[in-house]
């Protein structure tokens, strides 16, 4: 592993232990070049995504794309941070398991507001606005009389 500090190649692991509830490992690392300690997590990947955007570019999945979207849909909401590493993770077990290794931006994106909409509606409603591209208010009555007739 290379050492994000200096840059060698010289790592050791210090110490090793299950993280996300055993799906992936965090591990300690200290670089013998420069004498910084880092951390790392190993989590298992059955196969490459690839994203289908909807104006047809392919990019690779990115977990933490999605997370960082799911956190600001959440913030200042009483949800707590490991909430949204599961929600990621699950999102992307079960990506990875659906066996096409193409997924379209809408189908993570409806996945998400799904986890979103049972958790917290307000974050579902701050995700939904984003990613259905609400242009006027009346985009969020309709939404939020959606939530109504539940």
């Amino acid at each position: 592993m290379r050492c994000p500090f200096c840059g060698s190649d010289d790592t050791q692991v210090k110490d090793s232990r299950p993280a996300d509830e055993g799906g992936s490992i965090r591990r300690r690392r200290v670089c013998n070049g420069c004498g910084e300690r880092f951390t790392t997590f190993e989590r298992v990947q059955l196969r490459d995504l690839t994203v289908v955007k909807s104006d047809g570019r392919r990019v690779p999945f990115d977990r933490e794309k999605l997370a960082r979207s799911i956190r600001v849909a959440l913030r200042k909401r009483p949800v707590e941070e490991g909430v949204v590493d599961r929600i990621v993770n699950s999102l992307q077990r079960r990506l990875e398991s659906d066996g096409d290794s193409e997924v379209t931006s809408r189908q993570i994106g409806q996945m998400a507001m799904e986890r979103l909409k049972t958790l917290d509606q307000v974050a579902y409603v701050r995700f939904a606005s984003v990613y259905e591209n609400f242009s006027e208010a009346k985009d969020f009555q309709n939404l939020l009389g959606s939530l109504d007739n539940r």
